[in-house]
């Protein structure tokens, strides 16, 4: 499973880096928003940082548009994948972006049906939210388990990017399910290598190791 960073925070992309684990990056116009700079030299920023997949929301929500700025997006640099919202005038960018050789991750996905339209328009990824489903009473992972089965039935080679992780349990359930990309926001990036007993196990080491004879 690849691990993506969801973020716009140069600060936070670089720190994850430093783990060796990280893999690619999700952005979206919220996100950028937050860090108060200019949405494309941020963007141009992370690719620098990390040379996985990059992904760039489109703001546009029509098919010109769309195309319009999938193009600039595609020419930052050439891991930048165009972030398209699993709309119909996004559907029909997605088959043209793809007869154009443009990677694509269509975005706000929340049931199988959806998944499967994205897979046949020729999407790269598809990004289901897990947590927003949770949080109105869904079982989000249902739908990646759906998804999953659906794409390996018929070959789609569309790859699964869950989104709108909240925690870790997310990450292990959706790594159960057999999705081929998870993107975690910062601060469950960091939780994923904690756990209390290794925490508590280290601390008996290190009282334990005071108690050796000094020159041993």
């Amino acid at each position: 499973m690849k691990f993506f960073v969801d973020t716009a925070d140069v600060a936070e992309i670089k720190e994850a880096a430093k783990l060796g684990i990280l893999d690619g990056v999700t952005t979206n116009p919220s996100l950028v928003a937050k860090t108060g700079r200019k949405y494309r030299e941020v963007i141009e920023e992370i690719c620098e940082i990390c040379k996985g997949p990059i992904s760039a929301e489109v703001l546009p929500v029509d098919y010109e548009g769309i195309m319009k700025e999938a193009r600039v997006w595609a020419k930052v640099a050439p891991n930048v994948v165009v972030k398209i919202p699993l709309i119909t005038e996004g559907l029909k960018a997605v088959v043209t972006c793809a007869e154009e050789g443009i990677k694509t991750n269509v975005t706000l996905c929340f049931n199988s049906i959806q998944a499967l339209l994205a897979a046949k328009a020729g999407a790269t990824y598809i990004s289901p939210f897990v947590g927003r489903l949770d949080d109105i009473g869904h079982e989000g992972l249902d739908g990646i388990r759906e998804i999953r089965q659906i794409y390996d039935n018929y070959g789609y080679e569309t790859e699964i990017l869950v989104a709108s992780i909240r925690h870790p349990i997310h990450l292990r359930d959706a790594a159960l399910c057999g999705a081929d990309v998870a993107t975690l926001p910062f601060d469950v990036f960091k939780k994923l290598v904690k756990h209390p007993l290794t925490d508590a196990g280290l601390a008996k080491f290190l009282e334990d190791a005071k108690k050796i004879p000094k020159g041993s």
